[in-house]
């Protein structure tokens, strides 16, 4: 089963997305493009801060929630401190 991932995004504006996926670099090219999600198509991204593992879709969809509920300067703080990869 492959691993799914929680990742975060700083788009061009200075804000923040968070999604899951299974394939990070895949998901962030499609923002990228302007395929992936709502917000990025009007937030164009640019860069990926980072990704977190989970190991199932119902552990990191939990997680997203919990990043989405934090503020953007305790998101800044959870991807600084986020190991490299």
């Amino acid at each position: 089963m492959p691993a799914w991932y929680v990742y975060v995004i700083e788009c061009r504006d200075g804000s923040l997305y968070t999604g899951i996926a299974v394939d990070v670099e895949r998901r962030y090219a499609e923002h990228a493009a302007g395929k992936g999600a709502r917000y990025t198509r009007s937030h164009p991204p640019a860069r990926l801060l980072a990704r977190f593992p989970h190991p199932d879709r119902s552990a990191a969809l939990r997680a997203e929630y919990a990043i989405k509920q934090l503020t953007p300067a305790a998101k800044r703080a959870l991807c600084a401190a986020a190991p490299a990869g």
